[in-house]
């Protein structure tokens, strides 16, 4: 008996003791509240979830319990504010589940999906706080509340409804085993991809086989293969690699090799195969949107965003289509003609062999091809480009900030400054990929900014990119593609850094899905500016400016095969929409599927055995589900946005606040439409992405070329 007590004793001292040194218990004890990542260790996740879901339930039973009429104090700022462990925990640990991932975070992540979602919907599905909701939102437009949270009220209403709470009883148990289920499907989805992604490895011990390839690509595969403990020349499927091998590489067969490895993952069978997590994802999600009403997925997610349902998305895609048919067919044509005449026979053109040509015919037409280009863009300059474009634009500066933890010893924090020299945010950056790390690039926060209690809590804001690395020879020199992808995320950045709103839900980048992708497509347009890039485009040796000469290569060479890559972005929200607007269970084949749904967009020979399906994380584990058409649509609206800054001066400063003020710094406070308006003076027509793209406009009506058209918003209900 005594032993027992003092055992039980002991392990009740332990419990405390590892609850005190979880760092996710206490205040942040680092420079702006910053996760300490050098003290959060993977047995932390799981205690802080379950810590983290408790508090927010007694939170939850606090609002419902309450005795005075409900307000939006007492309700809806009081849901707002709910949760607060549980939010820390969850991005720090999902975002590092992307960005520095291991075999346990993985299994914490399965063992945890399922909980969350029960949580989440034990929430979301509470007839007695939805009535409270409720009864502040049937009020919202006589109770005195500001614009804002008016927003507010109606954004918290709206996510109730679309959570199912309106159903019946035996159908809101449907609906909560259809989202746990969807919410594992998506993270199996994503970690195969990964897995099969970091599977795959080409090794070459034979120097014949490097023929084509640039030294600094070499050098790169060198240190790759050293990084594994082998010899030789090792690629694989990370984005520097592949595209590196693609565009450069004489062995047709090697690129048809790679090409196929990149392009079969997750559907060639095995353990990592995506396939019937496709069909159950789409079916899942069409299971949903009919529990709720709506005939399918589409219509159902489609409501909230600018282009309000399926006629709106399909008109733009229909078109762009149009708009650039012809120019697509002849880029293939010239790509084709070329390949024959360098090779000096006829050939016949295939997927793996488009980026070789193409490279090759950019060269041969423009004397220009990315190696040109590298040794003006190594990455410590870039850095400073991209920054400085921002200071240039809106007073914006950055400080290394060495005393902020990073998860990771590649990773840099930066303290971010308006034009006062106020503190604003803090700023991660993360360039080059690692095996733990997804393809791809993207902007994230650990910190989203609100006001409380009058003071301005900013917010923590990440990019995370997957760059060519350094050498044992040569920093990172980035590829043209790669900068401009910096620029993007970057843009996304500011849209997060920048914000200024009173309630996190409404602030930065939380903004309707086809509106979010304009403050960064935007700020890929300064990128062919002379005057933009000689500020800091500077040989990495020689500190000479980029010159003149191939400043104009780039910029006559930037629509270059425009026709190819507009259907080839069509293609995909084709895709997407195909899969989206299901109204009826898929259970055929998934390659099959998508050749139809792809195939009036094909501009080469589709690989037997190839599928984009099966790792579309976009659609399948991000948030891109019947979303991915916003590239094109925010395509449309960056050119228009674009092209007053390009009418004021690129660096005009008045241009640049109304931008800041109307839609960088006011999230979704208010309808994102009414935002652009109130920045451009006009909605958008497709007309500034014709100009652009060096595209003839063709004869249409009107009404045809706005980006919205006159759509009744319940015509799908």
């Amino acid at each position: 008996m005594k032993k027992s007590f003092i055992l039980i004793l002991l392990l009740s001292i332990m419990t405390v003791n590892i609850q005190a040194q979880n760092p996710f218990f206490s205040e942040y004890k680092t420079p702006h509240g910053t996760p300490p990542f050098d003290l959060i260790k993977n047995e932390h996740y799981e205690p802080a979830f379950e810590k983290g879901m408790k508090e927010q339930n007694v939170e939850i039973d606090q609002i419902i319990n309450n005795p005075e009429i409900p307000t939006f104090a007492n309700t809806i700022e009081a849901y707002e504010k709910s949760g607060e462990l549980l939010s820390r925990v969850s991005s720090v640990f999902f975002n590092l589940l992307s960005a520095e991932s291991d075999d346990e975070m993985m299994e914490i992540s399965q063992r945890m999906s399922p909980k969350l979602s029960d949580h989440g919907n034990n929430i979301s599905l509470n007839e007695k706080l939805f009535a409270k909701v409720k009864a502040v939102y049937d009020k919202r437009n006589d109770s005195g509340l500001t614009p804002e949270q008016i927003r507010l009220t109606e954004k918290i209403y709206e996510g109730f409804e679309n959570r199912g709470v309106t159903l019946s009883a035996k159908d809101k148990e449907t609906y909560k085993a259809l989202s746990s289920e969807l919410s594992k499907l998506t993270l199996n989805f994503g970690q195969n991809a990964l897995k099969e992604s970091n599977k795959f490895e080409m090794l070459l011990t034979d120097e014949a086989d490097l023929d084509g390839l640039p030294q600094s690509v070499r050098d790169a595969a060198v240190a790759k293969a050293k990084g594994k403990g082998k010899e030789g020349w090792m690629f694989d499927l990370s984005a520097p690699s592949y595209i590196a091998f693609m565009k450069y590489s004489k062995r047709r067969d090697l690129r048809e090799k790679l090409y196929m490895a990149y392009n079969t993952k997750c559907v060639a069978g095995g353990e990592f195969d995506n396939q019937e997590n496709v069909r159950q994802i789409a079916n899942t999600r069409l299971k949903i949107a009919q529990l709720l009403g709506y005939p399918d997925y589409a219509t159902f997610t489609l409501r909230n965003k600018m282009a309000k349902n399926k006629d709106g998305v399909n008109n733009l895609l229909n078109n762009l289509y149009d708009a650039f048919e012809e120019r697509a067919k002849e880029d293939v044509a010239d790509v084709q003609k070329f390949a024959s005449k360098y090779e000096g026979k006829e050939i016949t053109l295939q997927p793996w062999d488009w980026a070789y040509y193409s490279e090759k015919l950019q060269d041969d037409k423009y004397d220009l091809n990315d190696e040109m280009v590298r040794p003006y863009f190594e990455l410590e300059n870039v850095k400073k480009g991209v920054f400085g474009l921002a200071t240039d634009l809106y007073g914006v500066t950055f400080k290394k900030n060495t005393d902020i933890p990073v998860y990771q010893p590649e990773v840099e924090a930066f303290d971010v400054f308006d034009e006062k020299g106020q503190y604003i945010a803090v700023l991660f950056t993360d360039f080059h990929p690692r095996a733990g790390k997804r393809q791809g690039a993207w902007m994230t926060e650990y910190k989203g900014q609100y006001t409380e209690n009058g003071k301005d809590s900013r917010p923590h804001v990440s990019i995370v990119m997957n760059f060519t690395r350094p050498t044992e020879t040569e920093p990172a020199l980035l590829s043209f593609d790669e900068v401009e992808t910096f620029l993007h995320e970057f843009g996304h950045a500011l849209h997060g850094m920048l914000t200024s709103c009173n309630y996190e839900t409404l602030s930065g980048t939380n903004v309707a899905r086809d509106f979010v992708e304009l403050p960064s497509q935007v700020m890929e347009n300064w990128l062919t500016e002379k005057e933009y890039l000689d500020r800091f485009a500077k040989h990495y040796k020689t500190g000479e400016a980029i010159p003149a000469a191939l400043v104009q290569k780039l910029v006559d060479a930037s629509n270059f095969n425009a026709g190819y890559l507009c259907y080839r972005q069509l293609s995909f929200g084709y895709l997407d929409m195909a899969w989206h607007t299901l109204q009826t269970p898929y259970e055929g084949d998934v390659k099959d599927f998508e050749r139809k749904a792809m195939a009036g967009t094909a501009l080469l020979p589709v690989a037997d055995g190839a599928n984009m399906s099966a790792s579309f994380g976009h659609i399948f584990s991000g948030g891109y589900a019947a979303g991915y058409y916003s590239y094109k649509w925010s395509e449309v609206l960056d050119a228009d946005a674009f092209a007053a800054f390009k009418e004021n001066g690129i660096f005009n400063k008045e241009t640049a606040e109304s931008f800041r003020k109307n839609v960088l710094e006011k999230g979704n406070t208010e309808d994102p439409m009414e935002l652009y308006v109130k920045f451009r003076g006009h909605e958008p027509t497709i007309d500034a992405l014709l100009e652009r793209s060096g595209v003839k406009k063709k004869q249409t009506p009107p009404d045809a070329k706005k980006v919205v058209d006159s759509v009744d918003k319940d015509k799908n209900k």
